[in-house]
């Protein structure tokens, strides 16, 4: 299949190594230049998005935010102005849901498809093709590219109608940051004590309290590695679509709130591209402790 993929930082130069290792021809475009191992292994780079749809029968995009995706589909050059009529876009970003049903609404109008497939995994789930993926859109637009998606990820769930797979991911980065948070805290606490909160961490991993979280996070926060899989700030962007659509749904979200207002200090200490484990920091901060140094 001729694949056009659009967004190729820490997340999306994988995922488009895993469809090109999987047959398929992509024309890719990125805002800084196409990464070369992606063009050794037979990638082909073009100038616009426009050329990248006018190549491509499925357009797939991760880019950072909902103003990048209307830029990229919609600005001059974009997907929308070489869209091969019957092609299908897939955005594999997180962004509004309801940014998501007027883009699909308007690439509609220009004879496409559209489906929203926001991921999970961070980029140690992108490198291994083991990430989660959340699905929305028509039965017949997935089922044509669940196979693209199966290449990228572990588990691949059409969860509803467009913007259902957004709904998702909004919602899995709500527990997300609530989890990091109370990894986080039950580290500092055990740390504080006189307790080695790796010993502590290696404890727990075989209870209740066990997750990923506390298994690759943990570690980040004892180990000090910080380098970002998922950076802060765009989790804070995540969590202000979360807080949004609480505000228009009349929903409380306190804890998803708190979680929010860590990662702002974390900002405000410099810390806005460091990874989300960073998030102890800022309880590092006012407890005036260090989990580990």
């Amino acid at each position: 299949m001729d694949v056009g993929f659009i967004g190729l930082g820490i997340m999306g130069a994988p995922m488009a190594g895993h469809l090109i290792a999987g047959g398929h021809r992509l024309h890719l475009k990125s805002r800084r230049q196409v990464p070369e191992q992606l063009v050794a292994a037979g990638g082909i780079a073009c100038k616009s998005a426009a050329e990248v749809a006018a190549r491509s029968d499925v357009v797939i995009l991760m880019v950072p935010d909902t103003p990048d995706v209307e830029l990229v589909l919609f600005g001059a050059d974009g997907v929308a102005e070489g869209l091969r009529r019957g092609a299908t876009v897939v955005d594999m970003s997180s962004i509004s849901p309801i940014a998501t049903r007027d883009f699909a609404a308007r690439i509609a109008a220009k004879g496409g498809a559209y489906v929203d497939a926001p991921v999970s995994g961070g980029e140690v789930g992108a490198k291994n093709a083991a990430l989660s993926i959340m699905v929305g859109g028509s039965a017949a637009a997935v089922a044509r590219v669940r196979p693209l998606l199966e290449l990228m990820g572990k588990t691949v769930t059409h969860v509803g109608d467009t913007g259902a797979g957004q709904v998702a991911k909004v919602a899995n980065q709500i527990i997300v940051a609530l989890t990091i948070g109370a990894v986080a805290e039950g580290l500092l606490f055990a740390s504080k004590a006189g307790a080695d909160p790796a010993k502590v961490r290696e404890a727990i991993t075989g209870g209740l309290a066990t997750s990923r979280i506390l298994e690759l996070h943990g570690e980040r926060m004892i180990t000090r590695r910080f380098d970002p899989g998922f950076r802060i700030a765009l989790h804070q962007k995540d969590l202000n679509l979360a807080l949004e659509g609480a505000r228009t749904l009349g929903l409380s979200l306190p804890g998803t709130a708190l979680a929010q207002q860590l990662f702002s200090a974390c900002v405000a200490h410099g810390a806005g591209d460091a990874d989300h484990s960073a998030l102890v920091r800022a309880l590092e901060i006012m407890g005036n402790h260090q989990v580990a140094g």
